[in-house]
């Protein structure tokens, strides 16, 4: 019977077994723009979207994914080469990765939250935009940013823990009137 219940048993993710949550709520001051960073501990972090976010909730659909920040920046122009990262555009919390377009007008601007190098973005979302509602926190990545190595243990003290994270999706869910 023992065995029975071991069998069902399961097992962490990679993201859960390597990677620690951090959130950044309200992104610029916008209602549940929740991001989410993965961070390795080689230091590396994942910029992708928190499970909050509107885009994520509300069964919206992508029309287009664009690394174009402006027109003298695309993210898709980052060239890193070598062991240093040379080449890698740098990025402040507040620099946007990219805008995400919804077929009901809605854009949505996906924000760095942490400071850094960027290694790369993730180009297969452009293809399957689907990726990032599918599996936003696995291959529905954002991008990749490398801080830089004295920030590293500073890099996430403007952003919440999961269970800091969790505390204001409850607030947030015990707010809203009910309807019905």
């Amino acid at each position: 019977m023992a065995e029975e219940s071991q069998q069902h048993q399961e097992f962490p993710s990679v993201v859960d077994r390597y990677f620690t949550r951090w959130y950044k709520p309200d992104m610029k001051g916008k209602p549940c723009e929740d991001h989410c960073i993965l961070q390795h501990s080689n230091r590396i972090c994942v910029v992708t979207l928190a499970a909050c976010h509107p885009l994520l909730q509300n069964g919206k659909t992508i029309q287009s994914i664009s690394y174009q920040i402006s027109a003298n920046c695309s993210r898709l122009q980052n060239k890193v080469s070598g062991k240093s990262k040379r080449g890698a555009q740098f990025l402040t919390e507040f620099a946007p990765l990219c805008r995400i377009n919804c077929t009901d007008g809605d854009e949505y601007t996906v924000y760095s939250c942490i400071r850094g190098r960027l290694l790369e973005v993730n180009e297969n979302i452009l293809e399957n935009p689907e990726l990032l509602k599918e599996k936003p926190s696995t291959e529905g990545y954002i991008a990749v940013i490398l801080p830089k190595f004295e920030e590293s243990k500073t890099v996430t003290d403007g952003l919440l823990s999961q269970k800091e994270y969790e505390e204001i999706v409850l607030r947030r869910t015990n707010a809203t009137p009910d309807t019905s």
